[in-house]
């Protein structure tokens, strides 16, 4: 199967708009970390994602405070700025035999290491694929959530989301199924190019 190399804006608009309907689980309790962190090594194939409080300033940076994480079960919503890190968090990015998909996630790594230091804790992932990576393999020059799922899976995603304020004391339904959806389609993405032989 050939897939565009190429969306604009306009196509993507066009097309049909799509978000996460499984189910989510909200994760807050610290102590829940490696109950969650058990079945997600039932998995070959997790996909993730991450939020943070957004900054409007110069100079202003705030912590991760969510990873998103997608198995086709259900979607795990883990508000680290609750939970903190624990060594079950950093063991499964470690672990090599679980393959953790995720779209420009360059950042989102960078981060992630930042916030286990601050809990003295070394973050090393393994085995982590980024689908811009997958998709320049395929001659497909674009990145991003939107651009991927667009040219990958046909539908578009919100980005109303995006940057509200991931440290609410309560999450909004909006911002939990945008947040889902995120870590959704990486998984979907990943999981329609293996199933094609390209990943």
């Amino acid at each position: 199967m050939m897939f565009p190399k190429h969306i604009t804006k306009e196509e993507i608009n066009e097309l049909p708009l799509r978000k996460y309907e499984g189910r989510i689980v909200l994760v807050t309790d610290p102590d829940r970390q490696e109950e969650v962190f058990e079945e997600l090594r039932e998995h070959a194939v997790v996909g993730f994602d991450t939020e943070a409080r957004p900054a409007f300033k110069r100079g202003v940076h705030y912590d991760t405070s969510l990873i998103q994480l997608s198995v086709p079960s259900k979607t795990y919503l883990i508000r680290l700025n609750y939970t903190g890190i624990s060594s079950a968090f950093t063991d499964f990015f470690a672990n090599p035999l679980i393959k953790k998909v995720g779209i420009s996630i360059k950042d989102d790594l960078k981060d992630l290491r930042k916030l286990c230091s601050k809990h003295h804790l070394v973050f090393s992932p393994d085995n982590v694929l980024d689908l811009n990576d997958a998709a320049k393999r395929l001659d497909v020059h674009h990145a991003g959530v939107r651009k991927l799922t667009g040219i990958f899976l046909g539908f578009r995603v919100s980005k109303a989301q995006q940057t509200s304020n991931w440290e609410n004391p309560k999450l909004t339904e909006p911002q939990m199924r945008y947040a889902a959806t995120d870590a959704w389609v990486c998984l979907e993405i990943y999981q329609r190019l293996a199933y094609l032989g390209y990943v």
